[in-house]
């Protein structure tokens, strides 16, 4: 580090490695905005400009969660953001399953619901990515996860609040952000069109398929979400 931090730009970067920590991957401008009270996203990006001169962080042009610590190696990084899709997507047979449509009560790893693979490894991701599931609809496109999206999804039962999880309620599988208390989850859209989906563990099934730890643009066709 070649100069100190103020005070606030050490409340930017404790809220970077905190946001790291807790989901697997760094913050956008916005919610570091409104974590810590900026007036827009344009105020945090003068912060992490600062920062990366100070050589505390680095900057990843034109991605959305394009933080960097200068310790992280390429394949420990996750990023929820953009990745373009390899040309030659269908013609590999080998690398993450592309998960379209789901069955009523199948496993989602069931090989009638591999669209295709894509040659990106595994440990692309952190945690790493078992599979890309289609994403259907807009019920997630204020944190960046669109219509036709491939949601990189690891697989698990273990979830803790906040994080984004590929959920099955019943025979439908949907991806919404995750909240317990007690016997009570909540599944929150990130789109103020869409409600909460409450679900009371004593009374009704839910299982997690895994969390989100990436996003591919450029899938096409119908999606789950």
């Amino acid at each position: 580090m070649s100069r100190p931090l103020t005070a606030r730009q050490q409340h930017v970067f404790d809220f970077i490695v905190k946001t790291m920590g807790e989901f697997g991957y760094p913050p956008t401008r916005a919610e570091i905005a409104k974590a810590l009270g900026f007036r827009s996203p344009n105020a945090a990006e003068e912060h992490l400009r600062a920062l990366e001169r100070k050589g505390v962080i680095r900057i990843i042009r034109n991605t959305s969660r394009g933080i960097r610590l200068p310790n992280q190696e390429p394949q420990e990084i996750i990023d929820p953001t953009v990745a373009a899709l390899p040309a030659n997507i269908d013609s590999i047979p080998t690398g993450l399953p592309v998960i379209g449509e789901v069955a009523a009560g199948s496993p989602i790893l069931a090989a009638e619901h591999i669209d295709r693979y894509c040659p990106l490894p595994p440990e692309y991701f952190t945690p790493k990515a078992d599979y890309l599931l289609r994403v259907r609809g807009l019920s997630m496109k204020d944190i960046g996860i669109l219509e036709g999206d491939l949601l990189a999804v690891h697989r698990t039962e273990r979830v803790r609040d906040g994080q984004i999880v590929v959920a099955r309620l019943d025979d439908e599988v949907t991806v919404k952000r995750f909240k317990r208390q007690g016997h009570q989850v909540t599944l929150f859209a990130e789109n103020n069109d869409f409600a909460p989906i409450e679900i009371d563990l004593r009374s009704q099934s839910l299982e997690i398929e895994g969390v989100g730890v990436g996003v591919i643009r450029g899938g096409n066709g119908q999606a789950l979400g």
